[in-house]
């Protein structure tokens, strides 16, 4: 055993053996073992293997808020409460389609706000906003603390890689990805709240997920999920609330990188998919409520086209040309309707690993994603279908990688005589 800073002789061993067996981690553990791996004395091997039995064991409120701390003092912590506006922030859970950010974001900036967007990148089956948007030609996420700092004053946002915020949650993060460990309650919470109280906003919204694309099976596991992430908001003085919205079905009709760009400007421009547009201007209102902003109408900002302007404005600051055409994938499958009908139900996690095997997603750390690699919704549940008619329209690079996509799709989707049934977007607001 090798001594360590934190006053306890500990091992990686010991530490994975306690957790595998159903034990609770010691605040000594639980510190020693963020900061080793952070350090790379913890192998990630070793790290995998404790992931893995929180994964099955789960963690106590207790550990996760000490796991929690652990990762946010792993790396510097942010503070902006001097530029001049109210900061506030949103994040996502995860979802199929969810390309809310890129539009929300300009939204709130046109309301008055100043959006610190620590963003990350695709997981499992998930897209990242980083991914989305690095496919405008020119766009960097990597940007100093200063541009950050700058951004804040002077455009109103700026959306980053999270960089050296919490970078003990930048390995582990990278590490779930390709470990079947995303799926955990504990580990969700914690990598979403290190960032975000790190990142230095003084209030933040969560859009937590349920349904069939969301990571965690279960409303009452989400609902579980957004209850512990407001309560670590509120222990490190960061004012937190959270919304329960749906996510059986894909956002939107697009799920990809550069084609959920190609979406968010037409809801910048006022127009965009009818669930999109909703979920954006309700979490707007919670951010703006949340900041103690009321001026401004956030629906307002994309009929007049303030939130346009705005987002003009952030993407060009941070190198963007929206002038160049967003690249699309080389090759394209249709898949078309075998009869008549109305539009059933999409499978979300279907389309979202019918996309993550087109190239949009990533298998193994830090691999390129393809940023024309996506998947166009042409009838959405509820919609007329004529036979023949498409139903999604599959693009990549890399045209062998059709086959296991279509196969993903298989059983995801229907057509038939009635509509599914409607569900709220938005199901609960959690305090």
């Amino acid at each position: 055993m090798t001594p360590n800073t934190f006053g306890a002789h500990l091992d990686a061993p010991s530490v994975i053996r306690t957790k595998r067996d159903g034990g609770t981690l010691s605040d000594a553990a639980i510190d020693w073992v963020i900061d080793a791996y952070t350090h790379d004395r913890v192998t990630d091997g070793q790290m995998a293997a404790l992931l893995m039995a929180i994964f099955l064991r789960g963690m106590s409120g207790h550990e996760i808020a000490r796991w929690t701390a652990a990762m946010v003092a792993s790396g510097e912590r942010f503070d902006f409460s001097d530029v001049g506006r109210p900061t506030v922030d949103k994040h996502s859970t995860g979802g199929v389609g969810d390309k809310i950010t890129i539009p929300l974001v300009p939204v709130v900036m046109a309301c008055g706000g100043a959006v610190p967007q620590a963003a990350g990148r695709g997981l499992g089956h998930t897209g990242g906003t980083l991914d989305k948007l690095e496919s405008i030609a020119g766009f960097t996420a990597e940007i100093t603390k200063t541009q950050i700092r700058q951004q804040l004053r002077e455009t109103g946002a700026a959306i980053f890689a999270a960089g050296e915020l919490a970078p003990a949650d930048r390995k582990i993060y990278a590490l779930r990805d390709v470990t079947g460990t995303t799926e955990s309650l504990p580990l969700i919470a914690s990598s979403v709240m290190s960032k975000k109280i790190a990142e230095g906003a003084a209030a933040l919204v969560l859009d937590t997920k349920v349904g069939s694309g969301a990571f965690l099976a279960t409303e009452a596991e989400s609902r579980e999920l957004a209850r512990t992430m407001v309560d670590l908001g509120r222990e490190h003085g960061l004012t937190t609330r959270a919304l329960l919205t749906d996510m059986e079905v894909p956002l939107g009709r697009t799920v990809g990188n550069a084609v959920e760009v190609a979406e968010s400007l037409d809801v910048l421009a006022g127009g965009g998919p009818d669930d999109v547009v909703e979920l954006t201007v309700a979490l707007a209102r919670e951010m703006c409520d949340a900041a103690g902003l009321d001026a401004v109408d956030p629906a307002q900002t994309l009929r007049d086209g303030s939130a346009m302007d705005r987002f003009r404005a952030l993407i060009a600051a941070q190198g963007g040309d929206l002038e160049a055409p967003l690249p699309i994938g080389a090759h394209s499958e249709t898949v078309t309707a075998p009869r008549g009908g109305t539009m059933g139900d999409i499978d979300a996690m279907a389309v979202g690993l019918a996309v993550w095997r087109l190239g949009a997603g990533r298998s193994a750390p830090g691999e390129r994603v393809q940023f024309g690699a996506g998947m166009r919704i042409h009838r959405r549940p509820g919609e007329p279908v004529a036979a023949g008619e498409a139903l999604f329209t599959l693009y990549t690079d890399t045209p062998e990688r059709f086959a296991s996509a279509l196969s993903e799709l298989d059983g995801a989707w229907s057509v038939g005589d009635q509509a599914p049934p409607t569900r709220p977007l938005i199901i609960d607001r959690i305090t």
